[in-house]
C-alpha cells in the first residue's frame, strides 16, 4: 500500500533550522524571510527541540498593533530559544511510514514533526502541507 511508503520519500529536506544558542530576533526573521511555521532547534547535528511561528506570538501580541514597539525587544532580549522552544520533541525517523506520521500529526494535533537518523541527527521535516500534497497526488494520479 501506497501508505507505507516511508517518510523520507516526501519530507522536505531543505532545512531552515535554529542553532540552540540564536536569538528570538534570528528566529522572528527566518520565520518572515522563509515564509514558515516551524524551525526545528539544533545542538550540533543533534535535535534538541522545535520552535512554531504561534509559540512566538504568543510572546507578544505587539507585532499586530505596532511594528515600533520596544515591548518585543524587551522580550526577545530576556528569553532565549530554549526557554521558548518546546523541548524533547515529537519525532520521527526516515522509515516511519507516511501512515504513522499521518497517525501522529492528527492524533497529536501537530502541524510539523522533525525526521531524524539513526543517530538522532536531524534530516528532514514533514508538515502537515507536505502530507496534503501527498494524499492529494495519490486521488488525482488515478484520473
Amino acid at each position: 500500500m501506497k501508505n507505507e511508503v516511508p517518510v523520507s520519500k516526501i519530507m522536505s529536506t531543505n532545512l531552515v533550522n535554529l542553532n540552540l544558542d540564536d536569538s528570538l530576533y534570528k528566529a522572528e526573521e527566518l520565520f518572515k524571510k522563509n515564509q514558515i511555521r516551524h524551525l526545528p532547534v539544533i545542538k550540533g547535528k543533534k535535535l534538541v527541540g522545535i520552535l512554531s511561528y504561534t509559540d512566538l506570538l504568543r510572546l507578544s501580541y505587539v507585532d499586530s498593533i505596532d511594528d515600533n514597539l520596544d515591548a518585543d525587544n524587551f522580550v526577545y532580549d530576556t528569553l532565549s530559544v530554549k526557554q521558548v522552544m518546546m523541548g524533547k520533541p515529537v519525532f520521527v525517523s526516515t522509515d516511519t511510514s507516511i501512515r504513522e506520521v499521518s497517525k501522529i500529526l492528527s492524533e497529536r494535533e501537530f502541524h510539523a514533526l522533525p525526521v531524524v537518523d539513526q543517530h538522532k541527527n536531524l534530516v528532514g521535516i514533514i508538515t502537515t502541507t507536505d502530507l496534503i500534497k501527498y494524499y492529494h497526488s495519490l486521488l488525482y494520479e488515478q484520473e
